[in-house]
């Protein structure tokens, strides 16, 4: 993933003596960091991955679930030993961010958004690092909260090719670590086997946990999902559950199956722990309907192929051969609200 950054960055300082200072926006520049400090020794940092739209009716700036990214932001920084952060406060930032930015969104003026531009999006990064300069491993008593914002290229749309990991080599995320807070830790890891998974051909990893089970957990640092028929025949959307703590607790994947449940009674949502294996007997037996990753960046990302123990196990796509009906729709759902199509309590107007 890469782009260019925007113009300007918010910065606000933290002290245990003195709590949150005054937050500013300033020109973009790089950060003036003691060698000592925490985040560069302790992995002290956190992050958050969001989206800016422009309204396709009224040319408004929005953001979606903010909320929902101030809590998790807080959760992330509590297991890293980091200060929270008001949520209010951080939607209220993150907006006043975004409007400085507002000239990084396409808008063709009073008329519609240019078919080129019609999904134009920035992206946001707030962040949370650790800053005291201390050698040796203590909580920090010095933080610093920052907002940067780039520009992205459009994302490929054809279907992705994931590979299976073996859990006897890497794992990414495991009960009682973090592998369900959006810290710096939880990413570089993985980058060495996703280095593997590039020269074979693969567009991500497919990460799976315990060697016996090889439970399906994340798609390289998205959420993954299958919809496959039942054994009684029904439909069944199905994801990795939270409480184990290996997944990331996504708000594209808490959108899909709050949407899903909403407006399709007919699809069972499921959260529990399934097995590659489990993918392969659907695919052998024409159970298989489709799968798809969801997160911030690639957003919703059909799925075609998943490279499992030297097989390519093929997934079907009905869409013109691009996506799946269901993730199809999903994606169009999601469209309506963060481009403000229509009117929904997800979408946050920038004033």
């Amino acid at each position: 993933m890469t782009g260019s950054t925007t113009d300007h960055m918010l910065k606000v300082t933290w002290s245990h003596s003195t709590g949150w200072g005054a937050p500013e926006i300033i020109p973009y520049a790089p950060l003036a960091l003691d060698p000592a400090a925490t985040v560069l020794h302790y992995a002290n940092e956190c992050f958050e991955g969001m989206k800016a739209y422009r309204n396709k009716r009224t040319g408004k700036i929005r953001v979606f679930r903010p909320d929902l990214n101030a809590k998790r932001l807080n959760m992330s920084a509590d297991r890293i030993a980091l200060p929270s952060f008001d949520d209010d406060q951080f939607v209220a930032l993150l907006c006043a961010f975004a409007a400085v930015e507002e000239r990084w969104l396409a808008w063709a003026g009073n008329s519609t958004i240019s078919e080129s531009d019609e999904n134009d999006f920035l992206y946001l990064r707030p962040m949370m690092i650790g800053t005291t300069p201390r050698l040796g491993l203590a909580t920090p008593n010095d933080a610093m909260f920052l907002i940067i914002a780039s520009k992205l290229p459009p994302w490929h749309t054809r279907p992705l090719r994931l590979l299976a990991s073996s859990p006897e080599e890497s794992v990414r995320a495991w009960p009682g670590g973090f592998g369900f807070a959006k810290v710096g830790a939880n990413y570089g890891p993985t980058l060495q086997y996703q280095t593997r998974a590039a020269s074979l051909g693969y567009d991500q990893v497919l990460w799976l946990f315990d060697v016996e089970k090889r439970y399906v957990t994340e798609a390289g640092g998205a959420n993954f999902f299958v919809v496959w028929r039942t054994e009684d025949g029904g439909v069944e959307l199905v994801t990795a559950p939270l409480e184990i703590g290996t997944v990331l607790n996504g708000v594209t994947r808490r959108s899909v199956m709050e949407l899903v449940r909403e407006r399709m009674p007919e699809v069972s949502v499921t959260e529990r722990q399934f097995t590659v294996a489990e993918i392969v007997a659907a695919v052998d037996s024409q159970r298989i309907i489709e799968a798809f990753t969801c997160g911030t960046a690639y957003f919703i990302a059909p799925v075609g192929e998943i490279g499992i123990s030297g097989r390519d196990v093929k997934i079907p796509l009905k869409a013109e051969g691009k996506s799946g009906e269901y993730a199809r729709t999903i994606r169009r759902w999601l469209e309506e609200i963060m481009y403000g199509e229509i009117d929904h309590a997800w979408g946050v107007a920038v004033n």
